[in-house]
């Protein structure tokens, strides 16, 4: 059986609780995008064009203020992912302006599959 004294720590207080989440889940890299007023076709362009560009020029649009915020941020989710070796951004990013390739499943099934006519009924 739970200890309660260990079960108290996951309760909430009535009113306000600095453990109670009231905004919600945090918004996706999309809408926030979509909020500064691009268009899903911008949005799209721009991370094919920064994604084909060279590390340094993907550094030099991160650090200019005067570039656009979606390109800024687009720019510092790729170094990021650059300098950790890793590729999640870019999937991520990429999926999003190309979409995702198609999933196939296949099932093979070796079993008997046995049909009866029971007065103008089919049973399987």
């Amino acid at each position: 059986m739970a200890n309660n004294k260990d079960l108290a720590k996951y309760n909430f207080k009535k009113g306000f609780d600095p453990k109670r989440n009231t905004n919600g889940a945090p918004r996706k890299l999309i809408s926030k995008i979509a909020d500064l007023g691009y268009t899903y076709g911008e949005i799209s362009s721009t991370i094919l064009n920064i994604a084909a560009m060279t590390i340094d020029e993907i550094k030099q649009i991160a650090e200019n203020e005067d570039c656009a915020a979606l390109e800024r941020l687009i720019a510092k989710s790729l170094i990021k992912d650059f300098s950790k070796g890793s590729l999640w951004n870019l999937e991520t990013i990429i999926s999003r302006a190309i979409g995702k390739p198609k999933e196939t499943a296949q099932l093979i099934n070796d079993n008997k599959i046995e049909i009866v006519f029971v007065k103008g009924k089919t049973i399987l």
